[in-house]
């Protein structure tokens, strides 16, 4: 990691400074657009919206990397390769009746164990990371990590439940984030929650479209 910060420091250097902090740096504001158009895409329901994920996500890795947000940063890498997995739903996938994958919704028990494996992951990995990093935010970054997973599943199925959880995801994040002085991705995240709303009411009514 040390040789890659050596390699990008003129992307990690300070864009604006308000009272001597750093407001973002390049990266971040790189990251962030890419971000924005993603989530465009993805409302939209273009396919295109996944590569642009990929490097979003690769982005953002180094993005919390910087800032010891250790949870987050993996799971970049985990969103860079469930986007290529997320990317052939979209292009190729089939729902359970054989048919081209469409935008539908999940039912009840399905969002009920999704639910649950979000409950037992996220205090799992809050303790693994409280035990082995030296993050100072343990059980607060494990949870958008968790439920960040289930969002980017339901989301590559084109299931509508995605949205909800997004709006749920970026809500913390948008703590934490501030919490973090990563003032640019806490504006990134309260877009995101706007834009989720958006999503979530387009997709339903995608969703109670006749096949």
């Amino acid at each position: 990691m040390d040789f890659l910060t050596a390699a990008l420091e003129p992307l990690l250097q300070p864009l604006f400074l308000i009272d001597g902090r750093p407001l973002t740096t390049v990266l971040e504001l790189i990251a962030f657009v890419l971000a924005v158009v993603m989530v465009a895409c993805n409302i939209r329901v273009i396919a295109w919206g996944w590569p642009l994920a990929i490097v979003s996500s690769l982005l953002y890795f180094l993005v919390f990397w910087q800032s010891r947000l250790y949870g987050d940063a993996a799971l970049q890498i985990v969103f860079a390769v469930l986007a290529l997995w997320g990317w052939w739903q979209w292009l190729r996938g089939r729902g359970d009746n054989g048919a081209p994958l469409r935008v539908h919704t999940l039912p009840a028990r399905g969002r009920g164990l999704l639910l649950g494996a979000v409950l037992v992951g996220w205090p799992l990995l809050g303790l693994y990371l409280d035990r082995y990093t030296d993050t100072d935010v343990p059980y607060w970054d494990a949870f958008p990590t968790v439920a960040s997973l289930a969002g980017q599943y339901l989301l590559g199925r084109k299931l509508v439940e995605n949205w909800p959880t997004w709006i749920v995801v970026n809500a913390v994040s948008v703590g934490l984030f501030a919490y973090k002085g990563l003032w640019l991705t806490t504006a990134l995240y309260l877009v995101f929650i706007v834009m989720a709303m958006a999503g979530w009411r387009t997709w339903r009514q995608l969703a109670a479209e006749p096949a």
